[in-house]
């Protein structure tokens, strides 16, 4: 079977716009709100994630500002015009290795979590490898088909999100929200640090805008493209605070599944509504890792032209999946992705904003070449 050719591998605004919360919208999403909960006090957690997808926010326009300078270029050619192209080639080069981490978390994360509970008799390397499988034969393929896939998966996770909300709704209990503001300043500064397992995502700006054809309004969509998770985000957190309570919410390793264990559909149409959920959560990670997967390759073609897009994809794919394997604890995997995770904010951040000092001193605008 053929994977099918686009005619050609631009992308629309909306497109690109409905990629960006397909690509954060992942394995976060089960553990967010323990983690926050953890960090702060009470319902304060919603606050942490609001402050932190505002500054994420602010560094996905930055990212957007720096890229349309450059319109139809990648991300080594217009990095190699700011900072000589051995130094681009560095920096392209660690990101397609960040890129290859994220997905061996990612296919990790899969692996155990659906060991533990839907396949508990099934080895994680048979669960992990046909997951992958799954990813390589989507990256293989047009990547203007995987950005349109995002737009057929993110309304259907929506949609569950919102389900299990509001079939949630008549647990909630008004006092686990009170009282409200006693989380101390230190403990917000820790708890947005949590959250740069959730919003490094945003960096796929810097190397997809050279797909698109019209850069218009681009900020515009990239804002209504981050207020999707986080609002997301929020939603599930205060969810959880409302039906468990903090000091419960703080203690349980994924609280959305748990939210989706107490949904009771009348008249028995779902007997495990769990399951399903997690079916559709494989859905949202099927996004994320796509991505990350392809933008390793997108990243490694532009350093090695003379590779095939598919013969590149062969190489990478037992590296991910060897990488994926490491962890044998899931607190190994959980340790794993917040390194690789945090170390990927915080060098994006510098990455953008050093990249944008510099276009402005050498007063580059969009007529760059």
């Amino acid at each position: 079977m053929n994977p099918f050719k686009y005619e050609d591998e631009y992308i629309s605004r909306t497109e690109f716009m409905i990629a960006i919360p397909a690509m954060i919208i992942g394995v976060t999403v089960l553990s967010l709100p323990g983690s926050i909960a953890k960090a702060t006090l009470y319902s304060d957690g919603w606050l942490v994630i609001l402050i932190s997808g505002v500054m994420f926010t602010v560094m996905a326009i930055l990212a957007t500002k720096l890229a349309v300078l450059f319109p139809g270029q990648s991300f080594l050619s217009y990095t190699s015009y700011l900072v000589t192209k051995p130094v681009a080639t560095i920096i392209t080069f660690i990101y397609s290795i960040i890129a290859i981490l994220l997905s061996a978390y990612s296919i990790c994360s899969v692996a155990f979590i659906s060991q533990e509970y839907l396949f508990e008799q099934t080895p994680m390397e048979v669960l992990g490898l046909l997951f992958l499988l799954v990813v390589v034969y989507a990256v293989s393929g047009s990547r203007a088909g995987i950005f349109r896939l995002n737009i057929l998966f993110l309304p259907i996770i929506l949609f569950v999100v919102l389900f299990i909300i509001l079939f949630n709704i008549h647990w909630f209990e008004a006092v686990n929200f009170l009282p409200m503001f006693q989380t101390n300043f230190k403990s917000y500064i820790y708890g947005i640090k949590e959250t740069f397992n959730t919003f490094v995502g945003y960096g796929i700006i810097l190397f997809y805008v050279s797909m698109l054809k019209k850069h218009q309004h681009l900020s515009k969509r990239v804002i209504i493209g981050m207020s999707i998770p986080i609002v997301l985000y929020i939603a599930i957190f205060l969810t959880s605070i409302g039906v468990f309570g903090h000091a419960v919410t703080a203690n349980l390793k994924y609280p959305m599944i748990e939210l989706a264990k107490r949904i009771d559909v009348p008249g028995g149409i779902f007997e495990r509504v769990d399951a399903f959920i997690f079916t559709i959560w494989m859905m949202a990670i099927f996004n994320t890792v796509a991505i990350t997967f392809d933008v390793a390759v997108y990243l490694l073609s532009s350093i090695f032209k003379r590779i095939e897009k598919k013969l590149l994809t062969f190489i990478l794919s037992p590296i991910v999946f060897y990488i994926s394997m490491f962890p044998q604890q899931i607190h190994q995997m959980e340790t794993f992705g917040r390194m690789i995770n945090h170390f990927t904010g915080y060098f994006t951040i510098v990455v953008i904003i050093g990249l944008l000092l510099i276009a402005k001193i050498r007063g580059v605008n969009s007529d760059a070449k």
